[in-house]
């Protein structure tokens, strides 16, 4: 009879669903997450539970109806330098331009998606992979991957306001905080130009906390994640990550 640390050990060894679903270049983990909650999700017949653990080789997952089987392709990661106009989505009916039309299309049958997205009017580093789990080291607030951007206001930071943005602040009901704001000369009371630094980032946060504060945002630009810089990358322009620039992405 084996021990019960041996079978804890066995069972561990076995993905969780919603780490299965992004190996398998479907999406990543969150959007897994979601999925497992609408309901289409199944395992051996049955709908999936969260953090449900699975055996790949005996396990049948479906989503949809559609067997999932494991990810057998090799994975690949793009920097993007976005420029305004375009939407990092996979999908959107709305949009006019998506992040993924700036890929050549040899890509277009790999099943990339966001490591992190930048709204429309933004520009800058964007991270593009098939890889689940680096997409969710890059994404979870647990991992606290560093990001930093260029702000431009449209009026100087006033010093009550530079406080107020770091220690945090209520809007429509949630708490937006900025880690860390600089600029060239020190401290940026009374600069129209800074950098922000966010380990963490809800929808729009940086936009919305400025404009909490009757600030217009007048140029958002995301230079660098974790160690990683765009480093002259041409707007408009991608290209793919070698080992080392990930490992910088998940440092700093």
């Amino acid at each position: 009879m084996k021990p019960a640390s041996s079978k804890k050990s066995m069972v561990s060894k076995y993905p969780k669903i919603q780490k299965f679903l992004a190996d398998s270049g479907l999406c990543s983990r969150r959007k897994g997450e979601e999925w497992i909650s609408e309901g289409i999700v199944s395992v051996n017949g049955k709908p999936a539970l969260t953090g449900l653990r699975i055996n790949p080789e005996k396990d049948i997952v479906k989503v949809k109806g559609r067997r999932i089987q494991a990810n057998r392709t090799t994975l690949v990661t793009f920097m993007v330098n976005k420029p305004k106009g375009f939407t990092c989505s996979n999908e959107d009916e709305h949009a006019e331009r998506l992040i993924f039309e700036l890929l050549e299309k040899k890509h277009s049958k790999i099943r990339l998606f966001c490591a992190g997205r930048l709204d429309l009017d933004s520009e800058g580093l964007v991270i593009l992979t098939n890889d689940g789990n680096l997409s969710h080291r890059l994404t979870h607030p647990s991992q606290k991957t560093k990001k930093r951007y260029q702000v431009e206001l449209n009026r100087k930071l006033e010093k009550d306001d530079f406080h107020q943005l770091l220690n945090g602040l209520v809007v429509e009901g949630e708490f937006l905080k900025l880690d860390e704001i600089r600029s060239k000369s020190g401290i940026p009371v009374g600069s129209l130009k800074m950098e922000v630094f966010m380990s963490h980032g809800k929808k729009r946060e940086i936009r919305r906390a400025f404009g909490t504060l009757k600030y217009r945002v007048k140029k958002l630009r995301r230079f660098a994640v974790g160690k990683l810089f765009l480093d002259g990358l041409p707007l408009g322009n991608y290209r793919e990550l070698q080992k080392k620039e990930i490992d910088l992405l998940l440092s700093g």
